[in-house]
């Protein structure tokens, strides 16, 4: 570990013309990675050469990005990857100092509000339109239909902060405040789209995925409950072989991953090539 004095010989040499000198100097600052990142910010903040702040950011970016990936390689291998912690992770990709207690207790009082009005006694529709009330009505979220392909849709922080989102991003929340309030809701990976399976847990180890499932719910549009029908015409639409897999329940890291394709899209749909490489990159760490 190189100390002060040579972390600020190195960080003086950003401003070196020779490309050579320069990129020795970001790959031992990329070794030394999060701890020298203060240092590059006091130096950014005081510098008036361009040239070297573009390099402080570069490397600061580049720091933080190595260190989501390899977080995500860890949630990735952790016996029950987190919804919650896979999709902090995925933001912090675009927003690496984003406040995580502010975003948790944002959610913990919409979870709150929607146990308030919870009881036994309600069937599992009833539950569903009591999550849906507190969300859609009482909190007013809704799906940004006016500026759909944004990036800005699939990071949760951004997501929870302007009350809007995408199907996907929606559905993350959705399930978010379920699991914290133990009802059995799973997100089903559908083409083109994403929506909820409400399941019926009682002898769920005897039984396929395809008769445990009550009803389908979809975030995108206020929580409307719809059946195994409406997902059959939907495929039809669209002319794709049905598959049980768009029925059915996905895991956290199919949900991460879907997460990850829609940012790719939406930055490529923005000519954002470097963007769309690094997060190919996390992409294929899941994969």
């Amino acid at each position: 570990m190189l100390n002060n004095k040579e972390v600020n010989a190195l960080i003086d040499l950003l401003d070196d013309p020779d490309d050579i000198i320069f990129s020795t100097v970001k790959d031992k600052l990329l070794d030394i990675g999060e701890k020298v990142i203060p240092a590059l910010e006091t130096v950014w903040e005081t510098s008036f050469n361009p040239t070297v702040q573009t390099r402080i950011e570069n490397i600061i970016h580049r720091i933080q990005f190595e260190k989501i990936a390899g977080s995500l390689t860890i949630w990735k291998k952790s016996p029950e990857p987190g919804l919650w912690e896979g999709a902090i992770l995925i933001a912090r990709y675009q927003y690496p100092d984003l406040n995580e207690a502010q975003i948790k207790k944002q959610i913990e009082l919409i979870k709150q509000d929607v146990w308030l009005e919870l009881n036994d006694q309600l069937t599992a529709l009833e539950k569903v339109k009591v999550i849906n009330h507190i969300i859609f009505d009482v909190h007013q979220f809704k799906g940004n239909t006016e500026n759909y392909n944004s990036p800005e849709n699939s990071y949760l922080n951004r997501v929870v902060e302007n009350k809007k989102g995408n199907p996907l991003s929606l559905g993350i929340l959705y399930l978010l405040i379920a699991q914290q309030l133990n009802l059995p809701l799973y997100g089903v990976n559908l083409p083109e789209h994403f929506v909820l399976a409400y399941i019926d847990e009682t002898d769920a180890k005897e039984r396929q995925w395809a008769d445990q499932i009550l009803f389908y719910v979809n975030p995108f549009s206020r929580g409307a409950v719809f059946s195994r029908r409406e997902i059959d015409i939907f495929l039809k639409q669209l002319n794709i072989p049905v598959r049980e897999m768009y029925y059915s329940p996905c895991t956290n890291i199919d949900i991460v991953q879907r997460l990850l394709r829609n940012l790719i899209s939406a930055y490529t749909k923005l000519s954002n090539p470097e963007k769309v490489n690094e997060l190919n990159e996390l992409l294929n760490i899941l994969k």
